[in-house]
């Protein structure tokens, strides 16, 4: 980061003037609850969803801009926790915050956009073809059991809570993803059935999943929850035939000519992801 905050407009350093760039909104009751999550564990939360778009496209994540609104007696120290976490989410991959803007709301609102820096050529959806594997880095389902757990009043097992509050995208194996051929990579946040489905139409194939081969939450009905839970934000990508992942990588289907569609065990999965726009 070249100037930070301070000034009008932050400047962030770009190898070769290419910035990748995203962003996301989070609103309280829709994405987060503060009786389910403390004000750290969402400002980590709300910087991992941006950074893994930013890796997912094959970029390095450099900076944060913040916008951030709350309600009139908001306690200066839930905000002083939020901010450490969005900076310490930041550290995980070298970047930083470099500025935002506060606003009077009448619930707390971030909306956050991420800047990388792309090195080499992006990694698209568009790129995956017939014969390659599809792999997946990170947790599946997890966050979305910890849903489940805090719906029913539980509080236990504390991972499964763990990994609704805070995600853990694996950033570092991700960030490497273009040295093992990837061809195609994205962010699982809507489900993964949902979001290789991305894939499989920007890149206008068919993608065939192993149930068997998908890691899954230690819960009844996990696989499930793996296929369709995505606030995890694991990665998911696809290989040509016969690269060798890393170990943090684990194949569970391949690419084949077809319509643009997911299947699962050979048939189409209808059990859902995330909707915007469903009620809570």
């Amino acid at each position: 980061m070249e100037l930070g905050p301070g000034d009008d407009a932050a400047i962030v350093r770009a190898p070769g003037g290419r910035v990748v760039a995203t962003t996301d909104l989070l609103v309280e009751g829709r994405h987060f609850r503060r009786d389910w999550s403390p004000p750290y564990d969402i400002g980590r939360k709300a910087a991992a969803q941006n950074l893994a778009d930013v890796v997912a496209m094959g970029a390095r994540p450099t900076a944060l801009l913040i916008g951030f609104g709350a309600p009139p007696g908001t306690a200066v120290d839930w905000v002083d926790a939020l901010c450490d976490g969005l900076r310490d989410e930041c550290a995980q991959v070298e970047a930083g915050v470099a500025g935002g803007d506060i606003v009077r709301a009448e619930a707390v609102v971030l909306a956050v956009t991420a800047l990388g820096a792309l090195d080499g050529p992006a990694i698209t959806r568009s790129g995956a073809r017939p014969g390659d594997v599809v792999a997946v880095a990170g947790r599946l389902g997890h966050a979305e059991a910890g849903v489940e757990l805090l719906s029913a009043g539980l509080r236990e097992p504390a991972d499964l809570i763990d990994a609704h509050r805070r995600p853990r995208p694996p950033y570092a194996t991700a960030l490497r993803a273009r040295e093992f051929g990837a061809t195609a990579m994205l962010d699982v946040s809507d489900g993964l059935v949902q979001d290789l489905g991305h894939i499989a139409e920007s890149a206008g194939v068919r993608i065939e999943i192993d149930g068997a081969a998908v890691p899954v939450p230690p819960v009844p009905d996990g696989l499930r929850l793996a296929l369709t839970g995505g606030e995890d934000h694991a990665f998911a990508a696809t290989f040509p035939e016969g690269a060798e992942l890393p170990a943090e990588w684990r194949t569970i289907g391949r690419v084949v000519d077809g319509p643009a569609e997911v299947l699962v065990d050979g048939r189409p999965y209808r059990g859902g992801g995330w909707d915007h726009f469903r009620l809570p």
